[in-house]
Order: structure tokens, then sequence, then C-alpha cells
């Protein structure tokens, strides 16, 4: 399996390494980390179709798009993933970015939802998929009242989401647990490096 293994020669195809974990575990704040202190990993920027948060910035965080060019994109094959989050937006992976970098051998990052990643699953099955894992549930709980960003109605929609996400973690290849972002973001950063064979593992370096 020649190109599924990380490389240091130019040229040679990457491994892709999928983040994901359940809503807010911190998973766009590690892969955040990862951008600002690692720049030579290529982070892929999601698609979506919901309205940007306070602070979020137009093709850095995601491309926010209508629901008329998202259906577009679906149509003519051009997404690697995408699905319907908490029942309403929907988000997506271009795949064309994310085939060039890796056949350019640039390490490459994909920090996704969990339907997404059993897509990618599927299209790219040599890639190698970690799951983020919060410390506690009391502690995603904390994170996710904490942040602000959504009413009582649609915390509990995503805390129900969560619930059912945790229990996808055997699914993935390696679990890292986010006690600590900047310990998280380093063991993140070792694996898409230098990912290892896909036998399930789990990171206890940041607890």
């Amino acid at each position: 399996m020649a190109d599924a293994t990380t490389s240091t020669t130019a040229g040679r195809r990457r491994r892709l390494v999928v983040l994901a974990g359940p809503t807010a575990v911190g998973k766009g704040t590690v892969a955040a980390c990862v951008r600002d202190e690692h720049p030579e990993i290529w982070i892929s920027v999601s698609v979506t179709t919901r309205s940007p948060r306070p602070g979020e910035v137009d093709g850095v965080h995601y491309h926010f798009v209508s629901p008329e060019e998202f259906d577009r994109l679906v149509a003519e094959g051009q997404m690697l993933e995408w699905a319907v989050v908490h029942g309403s937006n929907r988000y997506g992976t271009p795949r064309g970015p994310v085939d060039e970098r890796l056949a350019a051998g640039i390490p490459a990052l994909l920090e996704i939802d969990l339907q997404g990643a059993r897509q990618v699953r599927e299209a790219m099955p040599e890639a190698l998929f970690v799951f983020l894992k919060p410390p506690s549930w009391d502690e995603l709980v904390s994170r996710l009242v904490g942040r602000g960003t959504e009413d009582e109605a649609e915390r509990e929609r995503r805390l129900e989401t969560a619930r059912v996400e945790l229990a996808a973690e055997d699914e993935f290849d390696v679990t890292i647990v986010n006690a600590d972002v900047g310990h998280a973001c380093a063991e993140l950063v070792a694996l898409i490096e230098n990912p290892p064979d896909s036998v399930r593992a789990s990171s206890t370096t940041s607890l």
C-alpha cells in the first residue's frame, strides 16, 4: 500500500488524516491550532449552507454557499462527502483540492463530522481516521453551553447528536482525548506527519 503511507519525498502521494468527533468537542479549535502552528499542513475548507458565526471568515473557516450552489456541487460530483448536520444545514468537502494536495505529497487534514467521516471511509479507505473525544460528558456539556452560539432547543438537539456520535468511537483508527488543546494539537500533528498503520489505538498523553 505504497500510496497509503506518509513520505517526506515531494510528489509522492500522502495519506489523508480525517479528524472527527462529537459536537462541541473542539475539532475546530484543534484544527485551528494545527493551522496556526504548522502552516506546512494543508487543512481542507468545508462548504456549508449555514450562516457564518461571529468571527468566521469565508474561505478560511468555511466556504459559505447558498443551498442552490451546494446542490450544483453535489450534482456535478465535486463533493468527497456531504451531510445534513443537526437536521438543518448541509456541510461537505470539495474533492478536487484534497486529491491535488495528496498527489503532490502535501500533508493534509480533513476536519469533519461523523457522517462525513463515514462517507470518506467509503471513498478513501486508506485514510487515517482520528476520533477527538472529550475528557468527560460533563465537560462536553459545559463546552457546548459555554460557547453561547445556540439557543436551548438547539443545544438539546446537539447534545442528543453528541450521544450518538460518542458511541461511534470504535469506528476510528486512533482516539485523542481533548483535555488540553495544545497537547491534542501536538498528538494530531504527529499522526499527520507519520501516520501509523490503521490499528485501533487510544491516545492518553493529553490526560
